[in-house]
C-alpha cells in the first residue's frame, strides 16, 4: 500500500493542487528564508515554492517510496535541497536551529500530534515560525464531521494512517505555539471528507 500512495499521490492531488493548494503553498512559502525544514516533504509539491535565494532547504521524509520520489524531484528543481529519512517525531537537528519549519499535509498522518509538535518546536529558533497548511475535522455538530467519524477507521488504513478528526490548531496552541495567523477554507477538488483546512503561521512560545 506504501508503494502504491506513493505512485498515485500526485496524482491523487493533481485537481485540488490546480484548483486551490498550489495557490495556497505559493502565498504560505514565499517569504520561507534562512534554515528552511520541510517536514514530511512527500514527493516533493513544495519545492519550486521556497525562495532560492538565502535559504538552506532540509527535507525530511521517512517513507522510503515516497522519498524516492522526492528526491528525483529534488535532484531536477532543488539540487542544493538536503535530504533527511527522519519522522517529524525525531529529527536529527540540533535544537534551535531552524528559522523555518514547513508542514503542509503532514499532521494528519503522525501517529500522535503531540510528540510531533513539540519536536517541531524544539528545533525552531526563538522567533521562528512554523507555517502550517492541513485538514482538519470539520465543525462542530455538523453533518461533515458525523461522516468524517464514521469513515475515518477505513480512511485511516487506505490512506497510510491519515486521520480525519484532527484538530490541529488546538494542537498547536496546546504544544506551546501561538497562532499568528490562521484561515480556514474547504479544499477544492478533492474528496469532502478531506476538505475541511486550515492555514496560516504559528511561532513557539
Amino acid at each position: 500500500m506504501a508503494w502504491l500512495r506513493a505512485c498515485c499521490y500526485d496524482l491523487a492531488l493533481r485537481n485540488a493542487e490546480a484548483r486551490c493548494l498550489t495557490a495556497w503553498r505559493a502565498a504560505l512559502l514565499r517569504d520561507a528564508r534562512g534554515v528552511v525544514l520541510d517536514v514530511g516533504a512527500g514527493t516533493g509539491l513544495n519545492l519550486s515554492h521556497v525562495p532560492r535565494d538565502n535559504t538552506r532547504l532540509i527535507l525530511t521524509e521517512p517513507d522510503p517510496d515516497m522519498r524516492a520520489r522526492l528526491a528525483r524531484r529534488a535532484a531536477a528543481e532543488r539540487p542544493d535541497a538536503e535530504l533527511l529519512d527522519a519522522p517529524a517525531e525525531s529529527l536529527p537537528l540540533p535544537d534551535a536551529s531552524v528559522d523555518v519549519v514547513v508542514s503542509t499535509l503532514v499532521l494528519c498522518s503522525v501517529a500522535e500530534q503531540a510528540p510531533a509538535l513539540a519536536e517541531l518546536r524544539r528545533v525552531l529558533r526563538p522567533g521562528g515560525r512554523l507555517l502550517f497548511l492541513e485538514h482538519v475535522a470539520a465543525e462542530e455538530g455538523s453533518a461533515l464531521l458525523r461522516w468524517q467519524r464514521r469513515l475515518e477507521p477505513l480512511w485511516w488504513h487506505i490512506a497510510e494512517r491519515c486521520a480525519l478528526t484532527r484538530r490541529t490548531d488546538e494542537a498547536l496552541l496546546s504544544a506551546g505555539f501561538t497562532l499568528e495567523s490562521m484561515t480556514r477554507a474547504p479544499m477544492r477538488g478533492g474528496v469532502p471528507w478531506v476538505s475541511p483546512t486550515i492555514r496560516g503561521v504559528a511561532r513557539p512560545r
